[in-house]
This record gives structure tokens, C-alpha cells and sequence, in this order.
């Protein structure tokens, strides 16, 4: 190697490769361009987002995909970092309320992201007994979320020893922790009323489990969107649009619609991602935004496969029939639509018991999301999204449009609300169609399944057993929905520039000719 070619290696900097544009890539790439490193990004798609995803409409794009944003400071702190603000990137609307709920016979009951306004509408609703059950559940929710935000959130990998110490000082937390204590078996000991736990195990699913299978401790999901609920008027793929554009203008390179092919190894350590044609991007380290299990099932090459710990992966989350489409709502309920409604089943039996028969639900509760509502004057025709909760996994089935339409608009209508007109299949998202989008995924939302008490181990965490190799996205730690994926894209940076910097301060190896380099983390210094 001539000698100027190891002074030009010296200085440059160090240079990373972003496989996929989801929320936990763009994260990680903007980290990465902030700390000096040249980053590139590759993206299947011709777009940013991942699954925050919409379709074009009459009415403008309906999302397909994540419709608010919660725990807000991750994306301020993005934009900080590419040198803007938020409010001038996006248009960003605190909603007023966090989510307005339907029953068969009864409801609407209004939560907020004031603790006091919550106890009065639930002593409304539903009497003072369940009003001071719902202020006790409140505080063990908010004690979890306390206990569990920096051992496991804003973690590496899940600190057990964080976790006892913040468990030990409080022994009010301890009957959340107790071996086989489901979410839905914990909020027996709050509420009487079967509404309200059918409401607040809700949040079970809001990471991909059935409130009976999942452990009582997720009951912290409900203060993350206690703290408040923000809707993007153009929708969440208009946040990860305004965050590629900011990375755009710190130096981030984007290459859309290009497939990696293989990540490479030399000497035990990633040096390149091999895109399709055969070109490399020569890289330092490599993050894969995407699910885990497409590097175990062999997407990116033999290096990759064997860089997560062994056992195979568990079982995928729930996923989801996805309705996204404009139309005029009509029926007595229409009027009254927020932007967050959620209509629920009378029996949750009949919807979480064929669900994990791997079936779609006989008769289930729906989240519809009105998107123009609260944003201002909403339009006669309306852009919405309609979710119905399944399992993943599922193939294809000839029947499985009508099936899915009738079991929604049905339900809908016996609860007052119809649309004009009714979408037709083209609107619709299936399991499969999620499978065949996202490899690995296995038509899964939410990675693997939260369901078991160890659930939050075993997610596999950024750093890989490949040095080099990184992983970001709702299906690592910390887990499902966009502050997550941005927290992943967060640990996953830092874990990378961490090694990054132990491996500038290694002994140099010999090198064919007796020559060595400088580190590129110490510019202008001889490594030691």
C-alpha cells in the first residue's frame, strides 16, 4: 500500500452502511452523521418509513401504518441533532385527547393525558369504586414505567440488576413481577367493571400480545401514551420523510429502491454491504434495520446468519387487517368520531380465543382512526384507518377480503357508524401481504411476540455476535412502535461508535509489508 494511501485512510472518516429506512434506521443514521461518520442508507423501497406507510386517497395519503406519535423528546432530539426543530420540519398537533372508546350498549368514554380529568370520566362512566381503581392502577402503572425506563428502555440489553433495585425499593410493584401474573389477571385486582379492563389490556396488543398472555408489567405502555398523544397532519410517513430530508442536509447519502444482497466478512469483522448488481459500499459497521429473523433465515448472506444467539427466534406478534382509505362517514355515531376510537367487541372471547387458533376473529374490536379529526374542520370525505387484530403467519385465503369486510363494517354499523363508500379489497392490508413486504417478518407487526414472562429477554438486542454488525428496529430491544424503534436506532449508534472507539485504541495489526494505519477515530495521532 503506497504511503499515501494510509495518510488518506488516517483522516478519513469512518464510514457506516444503514440497511432499511425505518424509524430505528433513520435514527441510527442521523446519530451516526452527527458523531462524524459518512453514512449511507439503502432502502428497498423508493421511500423512507418502513411500515409507517399510507396510500394516496381522494382525500390525501390514509396511513397504513403507525397513526400518532408518543414520547415526542426522541424525534425533537433527532431534528436537534440535524440542527432544526420539529415545529419546523413537520406540523405536529398535541392531540386533545388520548382516545375515545365505544362499547355494544354503552359508551363514549373519553381518556386524556391528565390523571384528574381520567378519574373524573371514569367515575362518570362507570362509579367512584372503579374511579379509585383506576387512580390506583394509575400510580402502580406509572411506579412500572419508572422502574423499568432506564434498566430496560433506554438500555442496552434489559439490566436485571437495574430492574431489582428499582423493584426492591418498592415492594407495591412486586405482585406485577409474580411468576404467571397476566395483564389481564393484574387488572382484575383494579377494576370490577369488564369494560375498563378489556380497555387498559388493550395496550397488551398495542405490542403484539393478548392481554392473557401477556405479563402484567406491560401495563407501563398505558403511561407512555399517558403522556400525551401527537398526531402529523400529513400522517407518521410525513415524519419519516422530514427526517430523511434533515439527515439529507447533514450528509447522510439515501439509495432507494436498491436491495442489499450480502453482508460482508473479512477477518471476522463486516467491511462492506453488497448491494444488488454487485456493487460494494465499503463500511466500518453496518446497521440492518429490519426484522431479526430475516438475518437468521439467510437475507443477507452467510456472515449474517449466524450473528444472532442461538435458539431460533420465538413466535411472531400478533399482526393485522389494515383498512386504509377516504369515504363520508354516516350513522349516529359519525358525528361524534375523535381521532383515536376504539369499538369494542362485547365478548373479547370471541376475539383474542380464534386468534390464537391462528384464525381471524369472529367478532372484533377495531380501532378506527379518523385522521382528520381534531386537526381542524374535517372534510366531507374523510381519510381513515381501520384495524382489526389477527394472527400472524396466515396465508393467503380466497375468502379472506369478504370475510374481513363484512366481520368490520358490520360491527361498525351495529354501533351506529357506516361509510360511504365501503372500501373494497384494493384498501386492504393483509398478514400475508405484510409477510411478503418485510422479510422475516412473518406478517408480524411487532416483531416477536411479547406473550411469556421472559418475553422482553429474549429479544435480541443491537450489538450482534458479528463485529461490526448492528441491529435497530421495532423487532429488537426495546421493543415495538416508533419512540422504540427510535430508541433502538439510539442504542444501536452508540453501541456502534462505542466499539468503534475500542477498536481505535487496539494495538494496529500487522499488515502485509510491515506497514500499519492510523485510527480513524484519532486523526493526526499514531495509534498505540
Amino acid at each position: 500500500m503506497p504511503a499515501a494511501d494510509s495518510a488518506d485512510l488516517s483522516h478519513a472518516p469512518s464510514q457506516a452502511v444503514v440497511i432499511g429506512a425505518g424509524m430505528g434506521g433513520l435514527a441510527a443514521a442521523i446519530r451516526l452523521a452527527a458523531a462524524g461518520c459518512r453514512v449511507t442508507v439503502v432502502e428497498l423501497a423508493d421511500h423512507p418509513g418502513g411500515k409507517a406507510r399510507a396510500r394516496p386517497t381522494v382525500a390525501g395519503p390514509a396511513a397504513m401504518g403507525p397513526t400518532v406519535l408518543t414520547l415526542r423528546s426522541e424525534v425533537d432530539a433527532l431534528f436537534n441533532l440535524c440542527g432544526t426543530k420539529t415545529e419546523d420540519e413537520i406540523d405536529l398537533i398535541a392531540l386533545p385527547r388520548l382516545a375515545r372508546h365505544w362499547w355494544p350498549g354503552s359508551g363514549p368514554l373519553d381518556l386524556y393525558s391528565d390523571r384528574e380529568a381520567n378519574i373524573e370520566a371514569i367515575r362518570a362512566f362507570a362509579g367512584s369504586a372503579e374511579a379509585d381503581g383506576f387512580d390506583r392502577f394509575d400510580r402502580q402503572a406509572r411506579a412500572l414505567y419508572d422502574a423499568f425506563d432506564l434498566p430496560v428502555m433506554r438500555a442496552p440489553r434489559p439490566d436485571l440488576r437495574g430492574i431489582l433495585r428499582a423493584t426492591l425499593s418498592n415492594p407495591t410493584l412486586w405482585p406485577a413481577l409474580l411468576p404467571g401474573m397476566s395483564l389481564d389477571r393484574w387488572l382484575r385486582g383494579f377494576f370490577r367493571d369488564p369494560r375498563l379492563r378489556q380497555l387498559f389490556g388493550r395496550y397488551a396488543t398495542y405490542v403484539g400480545g393478548r392481554p392473557a398472555r401477556t405479563p402484567a408489567v406491560l401495563g407501563l405502555v398505558w403511561q407512555a401514551e399517558a403522556q400525551g398523544v401527537w398526531a402529523v397532519r400529513d400522517g407518521i410517513q410525513a415524519l419519516a420523510h422530514a427526517l430523511a430530508q434533515a439527515a439529507a442536509r447533514i450528509g447522510v447519502q439515501f439509495r432507494y429502491a436498491t436491495r442489499a444482497r450480502r453482508i460482508v466478512r473479512q477477518s471476522g469483522h463486516v467491511t462492506s454491504v453488497e448491494i444488488e448488481g454487485g456493487a460494494k459500499l465499503h463500511c466500518d459497521m453496518a446497521i440492518f434495520n429490519g426484522d431479526p429473523r430475516a438475518l437468521a433465515e439467510g437475507a443477507l448472506g452467510d456472515a449474517a446468519r449466524d450473528a444472532l444467539a442461538k435458539p431460533a427466534l420465538p413466535a411472531p406478534s400478533l399482526s393485522a387487517w389494515v383498512w386504509s382509505f377516504a369515504a363520508e362517514a354516516g350513522g349516529m355515531t359519525a358525528r361524534d368520531l375523535v381521532h383515536h376510537n376504539l369499538f369494542f367487541t362485547a365478548d373479547p372471547a370471541l376475539e383474542f380465543g380464534p386468534i390464537g387458533q391462528g384464525q381471524m376473529p369472529v367478532s372484533p374490536t377495531l380501532y378506527v382512526c379518523a385522521q382528520d379529526r381534531e386537526l381542524g374542520p374535517a372534510p366531507a370525505v374523510e381519510r381513515f384507518q381501520i384495524i382489526m387484530n389477527g394472527p400472524a403467519d396466515r396465508p393467503a385465503h380466497p375468502d379472506e377480503d369478504r370475510s374481513c369486510r363484512d366481520r368490520t363494517f358490520t360491527h361498525l354499523r351495529s354501533m351506529g357508524l357506516g361509510f360511504t363508500p365501503v372500501p373494497t379489497g384494493e384498501c386492504l392490508t393483509r398478514p400475508a401481504d405484510l409477510a411478503a413486504r418485510f422479510p422475516g417478518s412473518r406478517g408480524a407487526i411487532y416483531g416477536q411476540t411479547p406473550e411469556g414472562m421472559l418475553a422482553a429477554f429474549r429479544r435480541p438486542v443491537s450489538r450482534t455476535r458479528l463485529p461490526g454488525l448492528y441491529l435497530a428496529g421495532g423487532g429488537v430491544h426495546p421493543g415495538a412502535g416508533v419512540p422504540m424503534a427510535l430508541l433502538s436506532g439510539r442504542q444501536a449508534s452508540a453501541q456502534a461508535l462505542s466499539d468503534l472507539t475500542s477498536r481505535s485504541r487496539s494495538p494496529p495489526e500487522a499488515m502485509p509489508g510491515g506497514m500499519s494505519t492510523g485510527s480513524r477515530m484519532t486523526v493526526r495521532k499514531p495509534s498505540r
